[in-house]
């Protein structure tokens, strides 16, 4: 079986995505685990292969079709062309409109079915807005490109996994846009997903929105209204989901390995405990799109791009996990296609 390609976008070009992309490819086991094309700037990496001194060729060509993958080179899809002297560590309308450019044009290629995942690095949503881009981060650019509204966003790492019911929004607004339809949407998204990762059911439990799950509704009604029954929806359709528990002792559980996932309300509630215990090696994965898309769980960390200093392991991690999806998709598809075989031959 011939290895996948993996579209690895290059983030914003003034933050400390070229590096960690470099750095997590120039290690052997990483680059030989897949066929990869960077989205971005051939100036840009070319600069930060100087910076690090990184010995690997970089090639740019105009578009997928035209890549050879040859060994121990990478080649980049060319999509802009900045100056090189492109300040770092500071948003810009250049290079947030540059960042939406890389994203775009690696999902409409996974779309197309030119590559097998896409695996981006990080963005900043003050140069997207700045360049005139109106989202609020990757995964809402990316449900948009697919047409779906049928999405979740999950921070994976070695000791948990969380998925959130809302992202991206003020916690004044959080309560306003939960409802049972939400949660049981992402109960079920997360378990179709993880069923198809972990080849088996998985055992979900959901966070409450209130201290103490709203001690009797003391402290909310939100989960008497609608977390819980959304839950019982779930159970009902055999799907593994309890709760509502208190989330100051769910995650202690969810990491010693009780369940395989926690449905969280909103983005602190799940993403405090993931990188307290996960930050270098977390991994943001987008469920129920159409494509593969894994991500590092860090930010554009603008304090010490430049500077060589960068940590690539939520880089490794996220193309190690897009690897794995790619196996599993090609397995899954390989099992539907010998039992429709065995089905027509009985």
């Amino acid at each position: 079986m011939s290895k996948p390609i993996i579209a690895i976008t290059m983030g914003d070009p003034a933050g400390i995505g070229p590096e960690v992309i470099l750095k997590a490819l120039g290690q052997d086991e990483v680059r030989e685990s897949a066929r990869f094309l960077i989205f971005g700037d051939a100036n840009i990496l070319h600069r930060e292969a100087n910076n690090l001194d990184f010995k690997i060729p970089l090639i740019p060509i105009p578009e997928v079709s035209q890549a050879e993958f040859p060994a121990n080179v990478l080649e980049i899809i060319n999509l802009t062309i900045l100056n090189p002297s492109l300040e770092h560590g500071r948003p810009m309308a250049a290079s947030g409109d540059a960042s939406f450019k890389y994203i775009k044009a690696a999902a409409l290629s996974a779309i197309k079915g030119e590559v097998d995942a896409v695996v981006t690095a990080p963005i900043s949503k003050e140069a997207l807005k700045l360049a005139g881009h109106g989202y609020p981060g990757h995964t809402e650019i990316l449900a948009e490109l697919c047409k779906t509204d049928n999405y979740a966003m999950m921070l994976a790492g070695p000791h948990l996994r969380v998925v959130l019911c809302t992202i991206h929004v003020p916690y004044a607004k959080v309560p306003l846009l939960l409802s049972r339809e939400v949660v049981f949407k992402t109960i079920r998204i997360t378990h179709e997903s993880l069923s198809r990762y972990l080849g088996r059911k998985p055992r979900i439990a959901v966070a409450s929105l209130n201290p103490h799950a709203g001690e009797g509704g003391m402290f909310g009604d939100e989960e008497a209204r609608f977390i819980k029954p959304a839950i019982e929806d779930a159970y009902s359709k055999g799907i593994d989901a309890s709760g509502p528990y208190p989330p100051d002792t769910l995650f202690y559980w969810a990491s010693k390995g009780k369940y395989d996932a926690v449905v969280c309300m909103y983005h602190d509630q799940g993403l405090i405990p993931l990188k307290l215990l996960d930050f270098e090696k977390g991994v943001n994965v987008t469920l129920g799109l159409p494509i593969i898309r894994t991500s590092v769980d860090h930010g554009t960390a603008f304090d010490i791009a430049g500077k060589g200093v960068a940590d690539s392991s939520s880089m490794v991690e996220a193309v190690r996990m897009a690897v794995e999806m790619t196996q599993i998709t090609v397995e899954s598809k390989n099992v539907m296609t010998q039992a429709d075989r065995l089905k027509s031959e009985g």
